[in-house]
């Protein structure tokens, strides 16, 4: 991350993801990045987006070991308990909507509330998480999937609303919403991610090369992860 100060300080929630892993991973090999800190379930303080006052507590508990140049979010929900993806409106259940709406959306919500104020004023920071493609409105053309695009696209929605609000505090922070392709992980495996999908290393190391080229003024932006500017 040759954009960040030397030294920079990075903090990956979901670290236990394949994305989230393999950027934490990639981090802890640069010499220019002094410290790599992960959150997820079972880290010390334990962060779940199911459970909102997890946020905020593991907020508190890392204050002192801030300020943050690197934030990012790489939560996502897709199927669950609740149930799978959508492929008509008929399937479509509140309580899967909702579970899908509190990891994919509230919960990076609830994390930008409470780690931006955390991040470097009068340095250079980074703040992205991780949407989805599907989640904008002007590029779906095929339907389906009802509560998983939705909230990517209520995602999208907070990270452009956070970006205004940030730019009043934090002039050098850029804030993103990044899709990462297709991946081999947990959540792509019952979509045949392992067939179509690629290495989580090489999502990670092409999505901190986007955030590493982009500016105050891209800030809020929806990004591919190969820089390609998405539609809302």
């Amino acid at each position: 991350m040759q954009s960040l100060p030397d030294g920079y300080r990075a903090l990956v929630l979901g670290a236990t993801g394949a994305i989230g892993g393999a950027m934490a991973a990639q981090l802890r090999t640069d010499p220019r990045c002094a410290a790599v800190r992960t959150l997820a379930r079972g880290s010390t303080p334990a962060l779940d987006f199911g459970a909102p006052g997890s946020i905020a507590a593991a907020a508190q508990a890392l204050h002192a070991e801030g300020p943050w140049h690197l934030v990012l979010v790489a939560t996502g929900m897709l199927q669950g308990p609740t149930g799978n993806p959508e492929k008509r409106l008929a399937e479509l259940q509140a309580d899967h909507m909702a579970a899908s709406f509190a990891i994919n959306t509230i919960g990076p919500a609830l994390a930008l509330a409470h780690f931006a104020p955390q991040l470097a004023r009068d340095e250079r920071s980074l703040f992205a998480v991780l949407s989805a493609k599907v989640g904008s409105i002007g590029d779906n053309r095929l339907g389906g999937w009802v509560s998983y695009r939705a909230s990517k696209s209520a995602l999208n929605m907070v990270v452009k609303t956070a970006a205004i609000e940030l730019d009043r505090t934090h002039p050098q922070c850029v804030l993103a919403a990044l899709h990462p392709g297709t991946v081999d992980s947990a959540l792509s495996a019952p979509f045949r991610g392992a067939q179509i999908g690629r290495p989580a290393q090489d999502a990670a190391c092409d999505l901190l090369a986007v955030l590493d080229h982009l500016t105050p003024e891209d800030s809020g932006g929806f990004w591919a992860y190969d820089g390609q500017r998405l539609p809302w």
